[in-house]
């Protein structure tokens, strides 16, 4: 009964609340749940935003307020050692429009046309950029002084003529320049149209070089339109650090001069190389990949390059193009690699003298050629030099006798002493593109091949390993690491860094080194101009003459593909230069480098041991054959003047009919060789007279002197003037007439049929 009121009870409270009530409590529950879901949601998603975008985000709302424009920075220096300028950036001009400075299509249309006009540049391009919606156009980059005064004169006119605000305005910027724009071309490199180097020091030092850009900071309004010029913020770019070469530029000159000859005389296929190396320190005081190309205008071919291109298909010129500027563009010195030949011996030598295999009274006998396991292997001489001693060995430069050297060696000592030389590793020299060696596997290495690398064949290795190796032959044993930088400054002129001498290893003895350097000078005294020679100097060096193995043979009319060398240091007993030079496929008369190379040695060395003042010694021969300048005779009686002439050393003659010399043939100071005539004119009518100029082509120094004195001519001693040089060339061509006196400069070096390779 009670359970029964207790249900009616409750009946009762529903019928109480009825519907509206329960739907009122509904509506609240539901309010409630969206409440809930809705800011929850809206706070998970502002969390989002904050917490986890909210950097990004605020990166976004700065980038739509402000425009950030990059200000380049100028690129630091290049110098030589003395400090002569080798690369730098100059200022140069951007031309920046103000579009929203122009009042009406007549301002815009006029400001387009003197732009055009003046930078060369679309009209339709200048004019829409002139119509966009900002403060801040650039038109074009890097214009000069001549542009730029122009520019500044139109701006003036359409501010006049127009009654306009700044509507053209001019930004700082820079360009990259070459004073001397071949010069040291394959050490230098180049810099692209952004200021990034791209080849040589300017791409390995790049980092230094290119400085920190600065900043301009423009606001921007609701509409995203630029704000003028007063609310911007302006960063200054840091300027590039400064570097200073070990490249000596006067060195880099001569060497450079004389590589172009050697390749026009020999008619070279594949260019040359020539390392002018500071023996004690191997500091690079210059490097030629010859010829070379401007760093002003890197792009551009040689013209007969550009004609083989031009014949080509059209679809492959853009990649034949790519390759040659490749090529052109690629050091030789580091890049490539080559059988050093006999050059190598120096290095063969001194592992025997080290390990004490030899001395100088060792003997080996040579018949012409030596069968190593059933294979032949010729010395340059087929009828061989019979027996020699160690020292004739090398002067002699025989084959046969090396590899009786390396056989005392032995394989394993060989190949330590190859890997102590530097060879088996890059030199570390702070330039792009070093190449690796290539040599035998120590597993795959035979008796033949110690053999012929005795002699310096059937292996590649850089011209920069080999110049570094034979500094080390010279200072006492010392493998450097060789380098082109020397220091770094900033803008300032603070040292930030400077590069000292890296000794890496000590491979002979100073004792070895000494008695090479003695072996390698006496060589060059007996062998005259084949071995390197200068007058006045002790020279130690080495030729080769190497065949290319494994390549594409070029045309040529020799049956093989060589490699002309010589590499020596001087002076012989207290080594200060070390010197480089090989022609890569010579087509001329001969590919031997006692005659290829050796010429071009002399021309440099004799010319650059006076440069960098090491004192000279000069031998009795030599004397006769250095040149002597002619004194002023002018204005002197005959008589008085020819007593002078004698006085110094020359013999005088008189042409006119005069009674006082008016005029002299060589002019006063004029180089020419003691002994020679000086030709005395007292009157006009007499300088009618010509002699024709004789051809001294394979005449020995003496005969020259004989043949021009019975000419009435002068000489100038050019090359090595020694017992055994003869003229290989001549300043005036034969049969040319000119006036008695003449000074006729001749150039010796080895004959036809010398040479030790």
């Amino acid at each position: 009964m009670e359970e029964k009121k207790s249900k009616q009870k409750k009946r009762g409270k529903r019928a109480e609340k009825g519907p509206n009530q329960r739907l009122r409590q509904r509506t609240a529950v539901l309010i409630i749940v969206i409440l809930v879901f809705g800011f929850g949601a809206a706070f998970v998603r502002l969390s989002y935003l904050t917490i986890v975008k909210g950097s990004s985000l605020q990166e976004s709302a700065v980038d739509q307020m402000l425009r950030d424009t990059t200000l380049p920075a100028k690129r630091g220096s290049i110098y030589d050692c003395n400090g002569t300028v080798l690369a730098e950036s100059a200022s140069t001009w951007q031309v920046v429009m103000v579009p929203n400075n122009f009042d009406n299509d007549t301002q815009r249309e006029a400001a387009a046309k003197g732009l055009s006009e003046i930078l060369g540049v679309d009209y339709d391009n200048v004019l829409k950029k002139s119509k966009q919606d900002n403060y801040y156009s650039v038109v074009k980059r890097k214009i000069e002084v001549e542009q730029r005064d122009k520019i500044l004169e139109l701006e003036q006119k359409l501010t006049k003529d127009y009654d306009c605000g700044e509507v053209i305005t001019l930004l700082d910027d820079y360009k990259r320049y070459y004073p001397h724009d071949e010069l040291a071309s394959c050490v230098i490199g180049f810099a692209g149209s952004d200021e990034q180097g791209l080849e040589g020091v300017e791409y390995m030092y790049d980092d230094y070089l290119a400085g920190t850009p600065g900043r301009r900071v423009t606001a921007m309004n609701a509409q995203g339109t630029d704000m003028p010029f007063q609310y911007e913020q302006n960063i200054e770019a840091k300027n590039g650090n400064n570097i200073y070469l070990t490249i000596d530029a006067n060195i880099q000159s001569i060497c450079e001069k004389y590589m172009a000859q050697g390749i026009v005389d020999n008619n070279v296929i594949n260019r040359g190389v020539c390392i002018a190396m500071d023996v004690n320190t191997c500091a690079v005081l210059a490097m030629v990949t010859a010829n070379g190309y401007n760093l002003n205008d890197p792009y551009s071919l040689p013209r007969d390059v550009e004609a083989q291109i031009a014949q080509l298909p059209e679809k492959e010129q853009n990649d034949a193009e790519s390759k040659a500027l490749a090529q052109m563009w690629r050091n030789k010195a580091v890049a490539d690699t080559y059988m050093p030949g006999s050059v190598f011996k120096m290095c063969t030598a001194s592992m025997a003298l080290e390990e004490n295999k030899v001395n100088d009274n060792t003997t080996f006998v040579c018949g012409g050629s030596m069968v190593v396991e059933d294979y032949k292997i010729n010395c340059s001489v087929l009828a061989g030099h019979g027996t020699q001693n160690f020292v004739e060995a090398i002067c002699n430069s025989c084959n046969p006798a090396f590899i009786q050297i390396g056989q005392m060696v032995g394989m394993s000592k060989f190949r330590q002493y190859y890997t102590a030389f530097g060879f088996a590793d890059k030199s570390g020299i702070d330039l792009p593109g070093e190449a690796e060696d290539t040599f035998w596997p120590e597993s795959q290495m035979n008796k033949v091949d110690l053999a012929v690398a005795s002699f310096g064949q059937n292996f590649q290795i850089t011209p920069i390993s080999m110049i570094t190796a034979c500094s080390a032959v010279a200072n006492g044993g010392y493998v450097l690491q060789p380098y082109v930088v020397s220091k770094i400054t900033d803008a300032s002129g603070n040292v930030i860094k400077n590069v000292e001498k890296k000794v890496k290893r000590q491979v002979i003895s100073k004792e070895t080194s000494d008695h090479m350097n003695e072996i390698l000078g006496y060589n060059s005294q007996t062998h005259g101009a084949t071995a390197g020679y200068v007058a006045g100097y002790r020279v130690g060096g080495k030729t080769g003459t190497s065949e290319k193995i494994g390549v594409v043979k070029p045309q040529s009319h020799f049956e093989k593909d060589y490699i002309a060398s010589f590499c020596g240091y001087a002076p012989a007993d207290d080594p200060q230069i070390a010197l480089l030079v090989f022609f890569d496929t010579p087509d001329g008369d001969t590919y031997y480098g006692s005659q290829v190379s050796s010429p071009v040695f002399i021309n440099i060395m004799t010319e650059l041991l006076p440069y960098l003042e090491v004192k000279t010694d000069y031998s009795e021969e030599d004397l006769a054959y250095i040149d002597v300048s002619a004194g002023n005779y002018t204005g002197l009686n005959v008589e008085e003047a020819k007593k002078r002439v004698e006085s110094d050393g020359f013999t005088a003659h008189v042409i006119g009919e005069g009674t006082t010399v008016l005029s002299q043939i060589p002019a006063v100071s004029s180089r020419m060789a003691p002994g020679g005539s000086i030709v005395l004119y007292t009157d006009e009518a007499g300088k009618s007279e010509t002699v024709e100029v004789p051809d001294f082509a394979n005449f020995a120094p003496y005969e020259v002197n004989s043949i021009a004195a019975a000419y009435n001519l002068n000489i100038s001693f050019g090359g090595s003037v020694s017992s055994n040089g003869v003229a290989i060339a001549q300043d005036i061509a034969p049969g040319t007439k000119v006036s008695p006196g003449t000074v006729i400069t001749v150039t010796f070096g080895a004959g036809a049929s010398d040479f030790n390779e």
